[in-house]
């Protein structure tokens, strides 16, 4: 069996939490990531018999029964990861209709998966029905983002065309826009619940006063995404209390569809 300190994923998720560190995303033991990965490649680098422990996970989803994630671990500091990350990663598998997690590597000081992990598992389940290629949940708390709900309204539509206003690339990197929950509790089903819903229609949803959620097909694309809007709302935070002289235009915007050949959501633009 190879080591699972050379898997590719592993290598990945730990690159990527270094980078989303360092980038100011994830404070502390702030934000979280998921991966749904396939038995093949867990097989080749871990032992997906012996169980290590079985851990409750406080919420049902049978249409990720039997199910592999390669998952951050509750009260975990992303800086850490790179050093250790047999104790603040966990690979399990959902078993039980999704009620019960099996430990088959990581967590090594008895730690278990992220307080959020049923809503990363409720988004998962929300993203694979839109895109069976979203394979990527992932949680931080990028500063523009957040400020930006402090002062815009929460409008989901505004939200969005502001976004694609601050940069040409916005509308080619998220044409399905941005969703927005005003502020809930964290580290609840109904929190979980709200975002699955809001995952239905676009891979980023913003927790107001909180953070984001990011989702893709792997690390570097749900990377890139929760990058490009964060860029985004880092100009509007630089500009927004400036008069507006210059802007992008729906026509404008219209004319990046077609050269991309991307469509942004229905009825999100003004066409002449």
């Amino acid at each position: 069996m190879n080591d699972i300190l050379t898997a590719p994923f592993l290598v990945e998720m730990v690159r990527t939490a270094t980078n989303m560190y360092n980038h100011g995303w994830d404070e502390r033991n702030g934000g979280n990531i998921s991966l749904l990965l396939s038995e093949a490649e867990v097989s080749e680098y871990c032992n997906i018999t012996k169980i290590l422990r079985t851990i409750p996970t406080g919420f049902s989803a049978p249409e990720l029964d039997n199910r592999y994630f390669l998952v951050t671990g509750t009260g975990k500091y992303f800086k850490n990861i790179q050093y250790a990350p047999d104790v603040n990663l966990g690979i399990v598998k959902l078993v039980d209709g999704g009620k019960n997690a099996q430990l088959l590597w990581g967590f090594t000081d008895g730690g278990t998966f992220t307080s959020e992990f049923p809503t990363h598992i409720m988004s998962h389940a929300a993203r694979l029905k839109v895109n069976p290629k979203n394979r990527v949940i992932m949680h931080c708390h990028p500063t523009n983002l957040l400020a930006m709900t402090y002062v815009h309204t929460l409008d989901e539509k505004e939200f969005t065309k502001t976004l694609w206003r601050m940069c040409t690339e916005c509308i080619v990197v998220f044409p399905d826009g941005v969703n927005v929950l005003p502020w809930m509790l964290c580290g609840t089903n109904e929190i979980g619940e709200a975002t699955a819903e809001k995952m239905k229609t676009a891979r980023l949803v913003v927790w107001s006063q909180h953070g984001l959620y990011g989702a893709g097909a792997d690390l570097d694309e749900a990377y890139g995404l929760i990058e490009t809007a964060e860029k985004a709302a880092e100009i509007y935070m630089k500009i927004a209390h400036l008069p507006i002289i210059n802007t992008i235009t729906d026509e404008q915007l219209h004319l990046l569809e077609g050269r991309f050949g991307i469509k942004a959501r229905e009825g999100y633009l003004k066409i002449n």
